[in-house]
C-alpha cells in the first residue's frame, strides 16, 4: 500500500494456479485424485451433476464416494443451453444452501457439459463469495475449450453469458471414457473448436484434422491418435489462454467463431449447438477473409473440404445478413469499442480488423452459397 496526501493507493497480484489432469476411468476405486483436499473425516461433497450422466453414471459415481467416507449431495441438472439460466443458478444455490459445505476444503464437483460447468462455477464463484470448485467436462465441448479456462457465467435477458465472472477451479479432470457414450452430433460440436484453433493457430493441428480427423471422430476419440488430438488441441488453446486469463487483452485468438455466433445461438438456442454456430461463424469469416485477399482461395477451400470431410451438417440459411450485423455491433459493446474480429490469413495464422461493413458480411453469406456441395441440410 502507498500514501500520498489523503490518497491511498492499493497493489496486490493474485497467482492463478490449477492443474489441469488427463485420467481414464476417473471414478475408479482406487483414484484418489477427485478427494483433494484428502480430509476425508466427517467430509461432505456438493456434486452438480447432467441428467444424462447421472442416468449412465450416477451409482457408480456415488459409490465411489461411499467407499472413501463422504457424504454426497447430488445436484441433478437438465442439459442444454436453454437451462442456462438464472432459475437454474438460483436452484443450484438453493439446494447447496440446504447441504452446507466447508468453505475451503469441500469444494463443489461439476460433472457434465460445458453449460453445466459454467453455471456450477458462476455458484462456486458468487457463494459465499468463493468457495473452490473441481470439474469434471463429459463432452468434447468441454473437454477442448469450456471446462480448461476460468470464465462462467449464466445468459440473462436473452444475452449469451451476460452474467458471469473469473473463477479458477482447483482441478479440471479429463476422462475421454465419457466421449464414447456422447451423439455423433456432439462429438462434430466439441470438434468445431478444434479445427476453430487448428485454423487460427495451428497448422500441424489443423493437417492432423484433413489426416485422421474423420477417423477420430467416428471413434469418439478413443483411439491414440485421438487422443494426440485433444492433447494437441489443449495445448493450444492453454497457450492462448494463460497469459490472457482475465482477458485484460481483448484482441484474441480464441474468439475466432465467437463473433457471428452469438447472434446465431441467441436467435436459434433451442435448435443449434455452440460448435455448430461456430462452425458456421468460421465459414462466414474464411469467405470474409478471402474476399479481401488475407486467405487464398485453395486455404480456403482446404477449410471447406475438411468441414464436408469431417461430416458436418449445416443450415447456411440461418445466415442472414441483418443477425448477422446486429451480432457484430454487439461484440464492439464487448471489445471495448472495436470490433478486434480475428480473420484467418494462412492456416494456422491470423489478423485482426476492425473495419468489417455490412456490405462484406452479405457478399460473404452469398458467396458460403456457392458451396452447396458441402451443404448437407
Amino acid at each position: 500500500m502507498m500514501k500520498n496526501e489523503n490518497r491511498w493507493v492499493i497493489q496486490t497480484k493474485k497467482i492463478v494456479r490449477y492443474e489441469i489432469i488427463g485420467q481414464r476411468d476417473l471414478f475408479n476405486i482406487g483414484n484418489t485424485e477427485i478427494l483433494y483436499p484428502n480430509k476425508l473425516e466427517h467430509n461432505h461433497r456438493f456434486v452438480v451433476v447432467d441428467e444424462n450422466v447421472n442416468s449412465e453414471y450416477g451409482q457408480k459415481i456415488q459409490r465411489y464416494f461411499e467407499h472413501h467416507g463422504i457424504v454426497s449431495r447430488f445436484c441433478i441438472v437438465e442439459s442444454g443451453e436453454e437451462h442456462k439460466t438464472i432459475t437454474q443458478y438460483f436452484r443450484i444455490a438453493n439446494e447447496l444452501e440446504n447441504f452446507p459445505i466447508h468453505r475451503r476444503d469441500e469444494p463443489i464437483i461439476a460433472i457434465g457439459g460445458g453449460v453445466l460447468t459454467d453455471v456450477a462455477a458462476f455458484v462456486a464463484g458468487t457463494y459465499r463469495r468463493g468457495v473452490p470448485h473441481l470439474k469434471i467436462p463429459t463432452t468434447l465441448m468441454g473437454y477442448v475449450d469450456a471446462a480448461i479456462g476460468i470464465k462462467n457465467g449464466i445468459n440473462f435477458n436473452e444475452h449469451k453469458n451476460r452474467l458471469g465472472g473469473f473463477e479458477p477451479p482447483i482441478k479440471v479432470f479429463l476422462d475421454r471414457g465419457f466421449l464414447r457414450s456422447l451423439p455423433k452430433r456432439h462429438i462434430l460440436n466439441g470438434a468445431a473448436e478444434i479445427m476453430k484453433i487448428g485454423l487460427i493457430k495451428d497448422e500441424e493441428l489443423f493437417k492432423k484434422l484433413e489426416i485422421c480427423g474423420h477417423a477420430c471422430i467416428d471413434d469418439h476419440f478413443q483411439n491414440e491418435v485421438g487422443q494426440e488430438l485433444l492433447d494437441l488441441a489443449i495445448s493450444d488453446m492453454l497457450e492462448e489462454l494463460e497469459p490472457n486469463l482475465y482477458e485484460d487483452e481483448l484482441a484474441r485468438k480464441v474468439d475466432f467463431g465467437h463473433t457471428f455466433s452469438y447472434g446465431l445461438e441467441t436467435r436459434h438456442e433451442t435448435h443449434l449447438l455452440h460448435g455448430e454456430a461456430v462452425l458456421l461463424d468460421i465459414l462466414l469469416s474464411v469467405q470474409i477473409s478471402k474476399l479481401r485477399g488475407y486467405l487464398q482461395n485453395s486455404d480456403a477451400e482446404r477449410v471447406m473440404r475438411l468441414v464436408n470431410n469431417l461430416g458436418y451438417k449445416l443450415d447456411y440459411s440461418l445466415l442472414e445478413t441483418n443477425l448477422l450485423f446486429e451480432s457484430l455491433n454487439e461484440r464492439v459493446y464487448h471489445r471495448n469499442g472495436f470490433q478486434r474480429v480475428p480473420l484467418p490469413n494462412g492456416i494456422g495464422n491470423c489478423q485482426f480488423v476492425n473495419d468489417i461493413s455490412k456490405e462484406e458480411i452479405d457478399s460473404a453469406r452469398v458467396e458460403l452459397s456457392h458451396h452447396r456441395e458441402f451443404d448437407y441440410a
